[in-house]
């Protein structure tokens, strides 16, 4: 595996450099922002996930992101977010990021986020069949394609979707009116045990709503105090 880390802390570089290096895991440590997004724009198939810093000098780490998404929606993202900064978290997920890790953190957290988010990376590649064109969930108004990762809804495909956001209306819709908790899809999207990052999950579905709103009536629906379903059985 190949990293990219735009982290400005010297120190924080040193550590995980030990700790990739344990992995056996290929690492680059860039700390100017402007210079890591040029940097992944060369050659950005090449990098198999992206750690930024939010305080970066040239760039943040928000706009790095941004602009990482607009030509590479797949490619794992963790943020790495001061420990009060919930609205810096919550907006670093809606620009496109798959994953945050408040500062200060434990190397060993790190590692496993980045061992989560690879490892459902790599099924995602593995089931990637693009001639395929079987739909494996039909509901009254929905179509997916996992293999393609297409979502048609009302006749017209969910555009721009996420990796994160295609696994929540995957896992949503195949199991119609059953409301899934938050923990509940932690552990099922992020494949990590449930640490009280709850809003990982509301922040992906705010976006997920945004491009959903854009194809028709809204089809995620939230069940106050306990979670989400997936409900088009009542849209005419």
């Amino acid at each position: 595996m190949k990293i990219m880390m735009i982290e400005d802390n010297p120190s924080v570089c040193e550590m995980m450099d030990m700790f990739f290096q344990k992995e056996q895991w290929d690492s680059l440590f860039i700390q100017d922002g402007k210079e890591g997004l040029e940097t992944f724009l060369k050659d950005n198939e090449q990098w198999d996930l992206v750690i930024l810093d939010l305080n970066l000098p040239s760039m943040d780490g928000m706009q790095i992101c941004l602009e990482i998404r607009k030509i590479n929606k797949q490619i794992p993202i963790i943020m790495l977010t001061a420990k009060d900064s919930e609205s810096d978290q919550v907006i670093g997920l809606e620009m496109g990021a798959d994953d945050y890790v408040t500062k200060p953190f434990s190397p060993l957290t790190l590692i496993a986020r980045i061992k989560a988010l690879t490892r459902r990376a790599k099924l995602i590649e593995k089931e990637t069949a693009p001639e395929e064109k079987n739909y494996e969930i039909k509901t009254k108004h929905l179509k997916i394609n996992k293999k393609t990762r297409e979502a048609i809804l009302y006749g017209k495909e969910i555009e721009g979707l996420t990796p994160k956001e295609f696994d929540l209306l995957y896992t949503l819709s195949k199991n119609p009116k059953q409301v899934f908790s938050r923990e509940q899809l932690l552990t099922m999207i992020w494949d990590y045990e449930y640490f009280g990052d709850e809003r990982t999950v509301d922040a992906h579905i705010k976006k997920l709503r945004q491009k959903i709103d854009k194809t028709g009536p809204q089809v995620i629906q939230t069940v106050w105090g306990v979670g989400y379903k997936f409900d088009d059985n009542e849209v005419n």
